[in-house]
């Protein structure tokens, strides 16, 4: 329990610090260019890891592809983007392991801009590199996938995003063995949209 408030309080000072409101900014728009620093941190959801935690924290940049498709409340743009995850420490119960990841395929659906609100769903997929097998045991290079649903927060230059997701994480059959360690996490960050629109 005791990293779960560190958890919420390292996110909440990581927001607090670089969030500063300053002029109203539009949504995402064909040809602009996604920058984010984010954070997150969950736990596992599945039998024998369900005692392992996760925190992560990320930069993104992404490319807004293309201008609103879609029927009704389904209409938005298509966005790809790429993930460094430079902090990625899985707390087991048997250990604590220290890593890095990249996630290469983000895939995201930025729906229709709702006032200061744009919702969006994420798929997402990556490689995993720790300094200690992942789960006990298993393997110190994992792949992992995750899908998740969130809201950007449109205030000043700026904007906040948060999401709640699910992460799998996996050396997809490389050892014999092969648990998987099952998340569901929260993810928040912080970051702007930028091109000729803005």
């Amino acid at each position: 329990m005791k990293r779960v408030h560190l958890i919420c309080l390292l996110t909440g000072a990581f927001l607090i610090c670089c969030v500063p409101a300053i002029r109203s900014q539009a949504g995402p728009e064909a040809g602009d260019h996604e920058l984010q620093a984010w954070t997150a941190g969950g736990h596992g959801s599945n039998g024998i890891t369900q005692h392992t935690g996760v925190w992560t924290v990320g930069v993104r940049y992404g490319w807004i592809l293309t201008n609103p498709h879609g029927p009704g409340f389904l209409s938005g743009r298509f966005e790809y983007a790429v993930d460094a995850v430079p902090a990625f420490v899985v707390f087991q119960p048997t250990n604590t392991a220290y890593g890095a990841a990249v996630d290469p395929l983000v895939l995201l659906w930025n729906f229709k801009t709702r006032g200061r609100i744009v919702p969006y769903a994420e798929l997402s997929g990556g490689t995993l590199f720790t300094n200690t097998q992942v789960p006990a045991g298993i393997s110190r290079v994992n792949f992992t996938s995750s899908g998740g649903l969130g809201l950007h927060f449109l205030a000043g230059k700026l904007n906040w995003s948060a999401d709640l997701r699910f992460m799998h994480i996996s050396d997809a059959g490389l050892s014999a063995v092969n648990p998987g360690i099952n998340t569901v996490q929260l993810r928040l960050g912080v970051g702007l949209f930028t091109g000729g629109h803005h």
